[in-house]
Protein backbone atom coordinates (compact mmCIF):
# COMPACT_ATOMS: atom_id res chain seq x y z
CA UNK A 1 0.00 0.00 0.00
CA UNK A 2 1.20 3.52 -0.79
CA UNK A 3 -0.12 5.07 2.41
CA UNK A 4 -1.11 8.22 0.56
CA UNK A 5 -3.48 10.58 2.36
CA UNK A 6 -6.15 11.79 -0.06
CA UNK A 7 -8.81 14.46 0.41
CA UNK A 8 -11.87 15.04 -1.75
CA UNK A 9 -12.84 18.68 -1.18
CA UNK A 10 -16.32 19.71 -2.34
CA UNK A 11 -15.98 23.43 -2.97
CA UNK A 12 -19.66 24.25 -2.75
CA UNK A 13 -21.79 26.03 -0.19
CA UNK A 14 -24.12 23.13 0.54
CA UNK A 15 -26.99 25.12 2.15
CA UNK A 16 -26.91 27.67 -0.67
CA UNK A 17 -27.10 24.96 -3.34
CA UNK A 18 -29.86 23.04 -1.51
CA UNK A 19 -32.00 26.13 -0.90
CA UNK A 20 -31.86 27.69 -4.37
CA UNK A 21 -35.20 29.16 -5.45
CA UNK A 22 -37.15 26.60 -7.45
CA UNK A 23 -38.93 29.36 -9.36
CA UNK A 24 -35.65 30.23 -11.07
CA UNK A 25 -34.51 27.69 -13.64
CA UNK A 26 -30.96 28.87 -14.24
CA UNK A 27 -27.85 27.94 -12.27
CA UNK A 28 -29.28 25.49 -9.80
CA UNK A 29 -29.33 21.74 -9.37
CA UNK A 30 -32.46 19.88 -10.41
CA UNK A 31 -34.63 18.47 -7.64
CA UNK A 32 -35.04 14.71 -7.25
CA UNK A 33 -38.68 15.18 -8.28
CA UNK A 34 -37.64 16.92 -11.51
CA UNK A 35 -35.09 14.21 -12.29
CA UNK A 36 -37.68 11.50 -11.73
CA UNK A 37 -40.18 13.29 -13.95
CA UNK A 38 -37.73 13.85 -16.81
CA UNK A 39 -36.11 10.40 -16.70
CA UNK A 40 -39.14 8.29 -15.77
CA UNK A 41 -39.08 5.36 -15.16
CA UNK A 42 -35.28 5.11 -14.84
CA UNK A 43 -35.03 6.99 -11.53
CA UNK A 44 -37.93 5.46 -9.64
CA UNK A 45 -35.46 4.01 -7.15
CA UNK A 46 -35.44 7.56 -5.78
CA UNK A 47 -39.20 7.64 -5.14
CA UNK A 48 -40.82 7.55 -1.72
CA UNK A 49 -40.92 9.62 1.46
CA UNK A 50 -37.57 8.35 2.73
CA UNK A 51 -35.73 10.39 0.08
CA UNK A 52 -35.87 14.18 0.03
CA UNK A 53 -37.54 15.09 -3.26
CA UNK A 54 -35.92 18.51 -3.43
CA UNK A 55 -32.42 19.69 -4.30
CA UNK A 56 -31.08 18.29 -1.02
CA UNK A 57 -32.02 14.83 -2.25
CA UNK A 58 -30.10 15.43 -5.48
CA UNK A 59 -26.97 16.49 -3.60
CA UNK A 60 -27.10 13.45 -1.33
CA UNK A 61 -28.36 10.69 -3.62
CA UNK A 62 -27.24 11.81 -7.09
CA UNK A 63 -24.00 13.72 -6.44
CA UNK A 64 -22.22 12.71 -3.24
CA UNK A 65 -23.27 9.07 -3.62
CA UNK A 66 -21.54 8.93 -7.01
CA UNK A 67 -18.14 9.23 -5.27
CA UNK A 68 -18.63 6.32 -2.89
CA UNK A 69 -16.86 3.78 -5.12
CA UNK A 70 -13.80 6.03 -5.36
CA UNK A 71 -13.82 6.35 -1.57
CA UNK A 72 -13.98 2.58 -1.14
CA UNK A 73 -11.20 1.90 -3.63
CA UNK A 74 -8.96 4.61 -2.14
CA UNK A 75 -9.30 3.19 1.35
CA UNK A 76 -8.47 -0.31 0.08
CA UNK A 77 -5.45 0.83 -1.94
CA UNK A 78 -3.89 3.22 0.57
CA UNK A 79 -4.95 1.83 3.93
CA UNK A 80 -6.25 5.31 4.80
CA UNK A 81 -9.82 6.62 4.57
CA UNK A 82 -10.58 9.14 1.87
CA UNK A 83 -11.33 12.39 3.70
CA UNK A 84 -14.47 13.92 2.12
CA UNK A 85 -15.10 17.50 3.15
CA UNK A 86 -17.50 20.28 2.14
CA UNK A 87 -16.23 23.84 1.98
CA UNK A 88 -19.42 25.12 3.61
CA UNK A 89 -21.79 22.74 5.36
CA UNK A 90 -22.85 23.72 8.87
CA UNK A 91 -19.53 25.57 9.16
CA UNK A 92 -16.80 26.61 6.76
CA UNK A 93 -13.72 24.49 6.17
CA UNK A 94 -11.06 26.54 4.44
CA UNK A 95 -8.51 25.01 2.11
CA UNK A 96 -5.70 26.40 4.23
CA UNK A 97 -2.38 25.33 5.68
CA UNK A 98 -4.03 23.51 8.57
CA UNK A 99 -6.21 21.45 6.23
CA UNK A 100 -3.40 20.66 3.79
CA UNK A 101 -0.93 19.64 6.49
CA UNK A 102 -2.60 16.23 6.84
CA UNK A 103 -2.64 15.18 3.16
CA UNK A 104 -0.45 14.77 0.11
CA UNK A 105 -3.13 14.39 -2.60
CA UNK A 106 -5.90 17.00 -2.93
CA UNK A 107 -8.87 16.65 -5.28
CA UNK A 108 -11.01 19.80 -5.48
CA UNK A 109 -14.52 18.92 -6.73
CA UNK A 110 -15.70 22.34 -7.88
CA UNK A 111 -19.39 21.61 -8.38
CA UNK A 112 -20.27 24.96 -6.83
CA UNK A 113 -22.73 26.99 -8.87
CA UNK A 114 -21.75 30.42 -10.15
CA UNK A 115 -24.75 31.88 -8.36
CA UNK A 116 -22.98 31.40 -5.01
CA UNK A 117 -19.73 33.01 -6.26
CA UNK A 118 -17.46 30.79 -4.21
CA UNK A 119 -13.91 32.11 -4.57
CA UNK A 120 -10.58 31.07 -3.09
CA UNK A 121 -9.37 33.37 -0.33
CA UNK A 122 -5.81 34.77 -0.48
CA UNK A 123 -4.69 32.54 2.40
CA UNK A 124 -6.05 29.49 0.56
CA UNK A 125 -4.20 30.38 -2.62
CA UNK A 126 -0.99 30.89 -0.63
CA UNK A 127 -1.49 27.56 1.15
CA UNK A 128 -2.00 25.66 -2.10
CA UNK A 129 1.07 27.34 -3.63
CA UNK A 130 3.11 26.19 -0.63
CA UNK A 131 1.57 22.71 -0.92
CA UNK A 132 2.64 22.51 -4.58
CA UNK A 133 6.19 23.47 -3.65
CA UNK A 134 6.60 19.85 -2.47
CA UNK A 135 7.37 17.50 -5.38
CA UNK A 136 5.49 14.69 -3.61
CA UNK A 137 2.19 16.58 -3.60
CA UNK A 138 -0.66 16.33 -6.13
CA UNK A 139 -3.51 18.79 -6.70
CA UNK A 140 -6.43 18.02 -9.02
CA UNK A 141 -8.79 20.93 -9.68
CA UNK A 142 -12.06 19.63 -11.10
CA UNK A 143 -14.78 22.01 -12.32
CA UNK A 144 -17.70 20.79 -14.38
CA UNK A 145 -19.58 22.22 -17.34
CA UNK A 146 -20.60 25.77 -18.26
CA UNK A 147 -23.82 25.24 -20.21
CA UNK A 148 -25.83 28.08 -21.70
CA UNK A 149 -23.30 30.86 -21.15
CA UNK A 150 -24.50 33.75 -23.33
CA UNK A 151 -21.93 36.40 -22.42
CA UNK A 152 -21.46 38.74 -25.36
CA UNK A 153 -24.57 37.58 -27.22
CA UNK A 154 -27.40 39.91 -28.18
CA UNK A 155 -30.63 39.25 -26.19
CA UNK A 156 -32.40 37.94 -29.28
CA UNK A 157 -29.68 35.29 -29.70
CA UNK A 158 -29.64 33.91 -26.17
CA UNK A 159 -32.59 31.51 -26.36
CA UNK A 160 -31.43 30.19 -29.73
CA UNK A 161 -27.94 29.51 -28.38
CA UNK A 162 -29.16 27.83 -25.20
CA UNK A 163 -31.62 25.68 -27.12
CA UNK A 164 -28.81 24.51 -29.43
CA UNK A 165 -26.68 23.51 -26.44
CA UNK A 166 -29.61 21.67 -24.81
CA UNK A 167 -30.34 19.71 -27.98
CA UNK A 168 -26.67 18.81 -28.33
CA UNK A 169 -26.19 17.32 -24.86
CA UNK A 170 -29.76 16.04 -24.68
CA UNK A 171 -30.22 16.10 -20.90
CA UNK A 172 -33.55 17.76 -20.17
CA UNK A 173 -32.86 17.82 -16.43
CA UNK A 174 -30.28 20.57 -17.10
CA UNK A 175 -31.63 24.15 -17.08
CA UNK A 176 -30.98 26.66 -19.88
CA UNK A 177 -27.91 27.93 -18.03
CA UNK A 178 -25.90 25.91 -15.54
CA UNK A 179 -22.38 27.06 -14.74
CA UNK A 180 -20.16 25.30 -12.21
CA UNK A 181 -16.70 25.82 -10.81
CA UNK A 182 -16.22 29.40 -9.66
CA UNK A 183 -14.09 28.26 -6.70
CA UNK A 184 -11.86 25.99 -8.76
CA UNK A 185 -11.40 28.57 -11.50
CA UNK A 186 -10.58 31.30 -8.96
CA UNK A 187 -8.03 29.00 -7.31
CA UNK A 188 -6.32 28.33 -10.64
CA UNK A 189 -6.28 32.04 -11.43
CA UNK A 190 -4.74 32.74 -8.03
CA UNK A 191 -2.07 30.13 -8.72
CA UNK A 192 -1.16 32.01 -11.90
CA UNK A 193 -2.53 29.27 -14.18
CA UNK A 194 -6.02 30.42 -15.23
CA UNK A 195 -8.34 28.47 -17.50
CA UNK A 196 -11.89 28.66 -18.82
CA UNK A 197 -14.27 25.75 -18.43
CA UNK A 198 -16.48 25.94 -21.53
CA UNK A 199 -19.67 24.26 -22.70
CA UNK A 200 -21.18 20.87 -21.98
CA UNK A 201 -20.21 18.59 -24.86
CA UNK A 202 -21.48 15.11 -25.58
CA UNK A 203 -18.56 12.67 -25.74
CA UNK A 204 -18.27 10.21 -28.63
CA UNK A 205 -18.91 6.50 -28.18
CA UNK A 206 -18.16 3.35 -30.13
CA UNK A 207 -20.82 1.26 -31.93
CA UNK A 208 -21.11 -0.99 -28.87
CA UNK A 209 -21.85 2.04 -26.68
CA UNK A 210 -18.45 2.15 -24.95
CA UNK A 211 -16.50 5.42 -24.71
CA UNK A 212 -14.34 6.29 -27.71
CA UNK A 213 -10.55 6.18 -27.20
CA UNK A 214 -8.75 9.21 -25.83
CA UNK A 215 -6.09 11.14 -27.68
CA UNK A 216 -3.29 10.99 -25.09
CA UNK A 217 -0.04 12.99 -25.04
CA UNK A 218 2.01 10.18 -23.54
CA UNK A 219 5.28 12.11 -23.64
CA UNK A 220 3.77 14.82 -21.41
CA UNK A 221 2.38 12.40 -18.81
CA UNK A 222 5.46 12.51 -16.56
CA UNK A 223 3.51 11.45 -13.45
CA UNK A 224 1.83 8.49 -15.15
CA UNK A 225 -1.73 9.66 -14.56
CA UNK A 226 -2.93 7.98 -17.76
CA UNK A 227 -0.69 4.91 -17.74
CA UNK A 228 -2.84 2.01 -18.92
CA UNK A 229 -5.85 4.31 -19.50
CA UNK A 230 -7.50 4.39 -22.93
CA UNK A 231 -10.90 6.05 -22.33
CA UNK A 232 -12.79 8.19 -19.81
CA UNK A 233 -16.53 8.35 -19.17
CA UNK A 234 -19.61 9.13 -21.24
CA UNK A 235 -21.22 11.85 -19.16
CA UNK A 236 -23.71 13.71 -21.37
CA UNK A 237 -22.18 17.18 -20.88
CA UNK A 238 -18.43 17.43 -20.47
CA UNK A 239 -16.42 20.68 -20.46
CA UNK A 240 -13.62 21.89 -22.72
CA UNK A 241 -10.76 23.23 -20.59
CA UNK A 242 -9.11 26.20 -22.28
CA UNK A 243 -5.98 27.77 -20.77
CA UNK A 244 -6.25 31.56 -20.95
CA UNK A 245 -4.13 34.66 -20.27
CA UNK A 246 -0.95 33.73 -18.38
CA UNK A 247 -2.17 30.14 -18.20
CA UNK A 248 -1.90 29.75 -21.96
CA UNK A 249 1.79 28.83 -21.73
CA UNK A 250 1.61 26.82 -18.51
CA UNK A 251 -0.27 23.66 -19.45
CA UNK A 252 0.19 20.53 -21.49
CA UNK A 253 -3.01 18.93 -22.80
CA UNK A 254 -2.70 15.38 -21.47
CA UNK A 255 -5.91 14.07 -23.03
CA UNK A 256 -8.42 15.10 -25.64
CA UNK A 257 -11.81 13.44 -25.96
CA UNK A 258 -13.78 13.08 -29.19
CA UNK A 259 -17.13 14.84 -29.56
CA UNK A 260 -20.17 12.87 -30.69
CA UNK A 261 -20.61 14.32 -34.17
CA UNK A 262 -23.90 12.45 -34.59
CA UNK A 263 -25.42 14.63 -31.84
CA UNK A 264 -27.32 17.78 -32.83
CA UNK A 265 -25.03 20.67 -33.83
CA UNK A 266 -23.16 22.73 -31.24
CA UNK A 267 -21.43 26.11 -31.76
CA UNK A 268 -18.07 24.63 -30.70
CA UNK A 269 -18.39 21.92 -33.36
CA UNK A 270 -19.60 24.44 -35.93
CA UNK A 271 -16.38 26.40 -35.28
CA UNK A 272 -14.41 23.39 -36.53
CA UNK A 273 -13.72 21.35 -33.38
CA UNK A 274 -14.20 17.59 -33.16
CA UNK A 275 -12.34 17.12 -29.84
CA UNK A 276 -12.19 18.91 -26.53
CA UNK A 277 -9.47 19.25 -23.90
CA UNK A 278 -10.35 16.71 -21.20
CA UNK A 279 -7.25 16.81 -18.98
CA UNK A 280 -4.64 19.54 -18.53
CA UNK A 281 -1.41 19.29 -16.54
CA UNK A 282 0.94 22.09 -15.53
CA UNK A 283 4.17 21.98 -17.51
CA UNK A 284 7.52 21.13 -15.89
CA UNK A 285 8.87 24.02 -13.85
CA UNK A 286 5.53 25.69 -13.17
CA UNK A 287 5.23 23.90 -9.81
CA UNK A 288 7.39 21.31 -8.07
CA UNK A 289 4.31 19.23 -7.35
CA UNK A 290 1.67 18.06 -9.81
CA UNK A 291 -1.26 20.28 -10.83
CA UNK A 292 -3.94 18.69 -13.01
CA UNK A 293 -7.25 20.06 -14.30
CA UNK A 294 -9.93 17.50 -15.13
CA UNK A 295 -13.69 17.13 -14.96
CA UNK A 296 -15.38 16.46 -11.62
CA UNK A 297 -17.07 13.32 -13.00
CA UNK A 298 -13.71 11.54 -13.49
CA UNK A 299 -13.90 10.58 -9.80
CA UNK A 300 -17.52 9.37 -10.04
CA UNK A 301 -18.54 5.82 -10.85
CA UNK A 302 -21.89 6.07 -12.61
CA UNK A 303 -21.20 7.50 -16.07
CA UNK A 304 -19.44 4.58 -17.73
CA UNK A 305 -15.82 3.72 -18.45
CA UNK A 306 -15.31 2.48 -14.89
CA UNK A 307 -12.53 0.01 -15.69
CA UNK A 308 -10.36 2.78 -17.16
CA UNK A 309 -11.35 5.25 -14.46
CA UNK A 310 -10.28 2.78 -11.79
CA UNK A 311 -6.90 2.51 -13.50
CA UNK A 312 -6.56 6.30 -13.43
CA UNK A 313 -7.56 6.37 -9.75
CA UNK A 314 -4.92 3.78 -8.94
CA UNK A 315 -2.30 5.76 -10.85
CA UNK A 316 -3.08 8.73 -8.63
CA UNK A 317 -3.56 7.26 -5.16
CA UNK A 318 -0.95 4.49 -5.45
CA UNK A 319 1.79 6.81 -6.67
CA UNK A 320 4.89 6.04 -4.55
CA UNK A 321 5.45 8.42 -1.65
CA UNK A 322 8.81 9.71 -0.56
CA UNK A 323 7.92 10.40 3.06
CA UNK A 324 5.18 9.20 5.39
CA UNK A 325 2.45 11.43 6.76
CA UNK A 326 -0.19 10.65 9.30
CA UNK A 327 -3.65 12.00 8.48
CA UNK A 328 -5.01 14.67 10.75
CA UNK A 329 -8.52 14.89 12.08
CA UNK A 330 -10.85 15.96 9.26
CA UNK A 331 -14.62 15.49 9.19
CA UNK A 332 -16.05 13.11 6.58
CA UNK A 333 -19.42 13.11 4.89
CA UNK A 334 -19.64 9.35 4.85
CA UNK A 335 -17.42 6.53 5.99
CA UNK A 336 -16.57 3.41 4.04
CA UNK A 337 -17.31 0.12 5.84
Amino acid sequence: MSGRNVALYFAWNHPDEANAQLGILDNRWATIFEIRRVTWPRSEDLAGPAIDQGIEGTLQYRVLANYRVFAERTQAWTGNPLRIVERIAATQTLLDEDFLSSIDTLIVISLDGWRARQTAKPQEIDAVKAFLANADHNVFVCPHHDIGNVDGLAPEETIKRQEAELLHHGDHAIPPQQSFGSFGLSLLAGLGAPIRSRFGLRAAHEPDGSPSPLEIAENADRFGVLAGVTTLNLHMHLPHFEPVDEGAEKYDVLARQKIDLSAPPHPFVAAGHDRFNAILQAKPGVFHGQLVVCDATIWASVFGGLENLEQLWQNVVKRPRRAGKQPGSIAVLFSVP
